[in-house]
């Protein structure tokens, strides 16, 4: 791990703070009328998602981690878990899916994921921004309200519901935005 000032700190930087890994959020650059300025850093506990706001003056320094970011294949579930294969040393690892979150549903047969990891523990999952999946439900267009921008509830070959708009019918494939389960468009 290599020491830093803590003026470098910077949003989106992994460090360890009081014998825990930490993710800066937010970073402000204070400079008082009075005294010496320092880093007023939000930060995100890894392990457990506490925050913490902390001041950082430059003479402080802190130690940054640096992440190991592992591309992984999505194989089966077992049980509570996840299997995924490691797609360099072939290895397999498991995840619960309370670890992976919702955003489990995604999953599909032979997915490729990153896994951000410390010293070969897993810290996070990183899922691909979007998936194409079929709408297996989805309410008729109601004539009219085709040229306005409306919106139907429509549920998706993973369980998911989503809104799409009038035009998108039972049977055809969307892409869906993984970070906030939205309709982006038609699948080509």
């Amino acid at each position: 791990m290599a020491k830093i000032n803590g003026n470098e700190v910077r949003p989106g930087m992994a460090i360890m703070h009081q014998d825990r890994l930490w993710v800066a959020v937010k970073v402000d650059h204070v400079k008082p009328g009075k005294g010496g300025a320092y880093a007023q850093v939000e930060l995100k506990a890894i392990l457990g998602g506490t925050k913490l706001n902390e001041r950082f003056r430059s003479a402080e320094t802190v130690e940054q981690v640096d992440l190991e970011f592992r591309d992984f294949t999505y194989l089966y579930e077992q049980g509570d878990s996840l299997v995924f294969m490691d797609q360099d040393s072939y290895e397999q690892i498991e995840l619960l899916k309370e670890f992976v979150g919702d955003r489990a549903a995604f999953l599909q047969d032979g997915m490729k994921i990153t896994v951000e990891m410390h010293e070969d523990t897993p810290l996070g999952v990183r899922f691909p921004a979007n998936v194409i999946l079929e709408v297996v439900e989805a309410d008729p267009a109601v004539k009219g309200q085709t040229a306005a921008n409306s919106f139907k509830p429509a549920k998706l070959s993973n369980g998911l519901k989503v809104m799409v708009p009038q035009f998108v019918n039972t049977g055809e494939r969307i892409v869906v935005d993984t970070t906030d389960v939205t309709y982006m468009r038609r699948a080509d």
